[in-house]
């Protein structure tokens, strides 16, 4: 992986974070989740407008993509009603990008090198350490780690779509303008079965915050998705998830969280893992 393609992936971890840090930091998570994705709205409208439609034969990726969207965003609200999000939301996020390489080499012949399998396998086990920082509910709740690894499986899944989806539509910026207006248009109808009232507090109180939050994780992702059309979608996936050591480091700057041994060796495995994955060439 170039250097300029690592720098796009670690910035677009770092907004990844800070949505995430934002929306924990919120009383209502429902409707903050649901200012973040329609939040998207109007920067997708704008990327529409300057880059080219999507080719026809990426729409079966756009749909399976929206649904694989949505489906990590409700689970990931569900995981803070049952389980320590602070070791649940690791978990998830270190078994993407290990479901993502297993996939990408035995199901669609992807090449890669011992060290840039080790640089995954150091990445994942780094952000999972994170799940063991303090010893509460998290690992030790069944269900809460069950909720994990799905939660992961959609991850993975929709890094996967999204990226073979993105070189099919010949357009990353035209395929995820497309993607974030359908994954908003599905989540703010479910939100409005199981949380009436929601989507208009949002669009008339939360405005800017979906606008803050929302362009942030628009962002984020719309850099993600065109790394994954000039990189192999497991690394870009690998390196995308240090967003969760990002926001440690939030919580121990911002919030002045305790930093702990266990803390530190996490964020140091991950970072063996960055410099395994540019400097193995």
């Amino acid at each position: 992986m170039s250097l300029s393609v690592m720098i796009v992936v670690l910035f677009a971890a770092l907004l990844h974070a800070s949505w995430n840090f934002l929306v924990k930091r919120t009383g209502d998570k429902y409707q903050s989740m649901s200012a973040v994705v329609i939040g998207h709205s109007p920067f997708a409208a704008a990327a529409l407008l300057l880059a080219p439609m999507p080719d026809p034969d990426a729409l079966p990726f756009l749909l399976a993509g929206a649904v694989l969207h949505v489906g990590y965003q409700l689970f990931l609200l569900a995981s803070y009603r049952i389980g320590d999000l602070t070791q649940v939301y690791p978990l998830a996020r270190g078994v993407a990008p290990l479901m993502v390489a297993g996939v990408s080499v035995t199901l669609l012949g992807l090449h890669l090198s011992r060290i840039e399998l080790a640089a995954v396998g150091v990445i994942a086990a780094g952000i999972m350490s994170l799940a063991m920082v303090r010893r509460r509910d998290g690992l030790r709740n069944g269900p809460a780690a069950a909720l994990a690894v799905v939660t992961g499986g959609f991850i993975a899944g929709y890094s996967l779509v999204d990226g073979l989806g993105a070189r099919a539509a010949g357009t990353a910026l035209g395929y995820y303008g497309c993607l974030s207006i359908l994954n908003a248009v599905i989540f703010a109808v479910i939100m409005r079965v199981i949380r009436p009232g929601v989507v208009k507090r949002v669009i008339c109180q939360d405005w800017r915050f979906a606008l803050g939050a929302g362009g942030a994780s628009f962002l984020a992702y719309a850099m993600a998705t065109w790394a994954f059309t000039v990189a192999p979608i497991a690394l870009v996936t690998a390196l995308r998830e240090t967003s969760i050591v990002f926001a440690l480091l939030l919580g121990v700057v911002v919030l002045k969280e305790r930093l702990d041994l266990m803390k530190v060796l996490a964020t140091a495995c991950t970072l063996v893992g960055i410099g395994l994955m540019r400097f193995h060439r």
